[in-house]
């Protein structure tokens, strides 16, 4: 069975994105002027990669720890359809909780599932 990566470099970058954003709403340090309203949830783009549907399933190497899944997709989706997979990174005060996966075709999300917290 085929598992696919997504590019590390691009989901690397989430992490960076989500720390500096804290350091600059300036989370790193709680206090009592802190603005805690938002949450500190925040959702970053991890990128999409081009996979091809295999047995009824896409099978993804997840980053963060989350290990790898495979995607189960609808019969209706005969195998050899080209399929995107995309990535969002989930940060709670500028630290990566969690990650969520869309798998499309032709431009229609068709399975998605969220890891750890989102």
């Amino acid at each position: 069975m085929t598992t696919y990566d997504f590019d590390q470099k691009q989901i690397q970058s989430v992490p960076d994105a989500a720390s500096e954003h804290a350091k600059e709403a300036n989370l790193t340090g709680l206090s009592p002027t802190t603005d805690v309203s938002g949450g500190g949830a925040m959702m970053f783009a991890g990128g999409c990669i081009s996979v091809t549907v295999k047995n009824h399933r896409i099978c993804l190497n997840l980053p963060l720890g989350f290990g790898s899944f495979c995607f189960p997709i609808p019969s209706i989706v005969p195998d050899g359809t080209a399929a995107k997979a995309c990535i969002d990174i989930c940060t709670t005060w500028g630290i990566p909780t969690g990650v969520k996966v869309s798998v499309s075709v032709a431009g229609h999300v068709i399975v998605s599932k969220s890891f750890g917290r989102c």
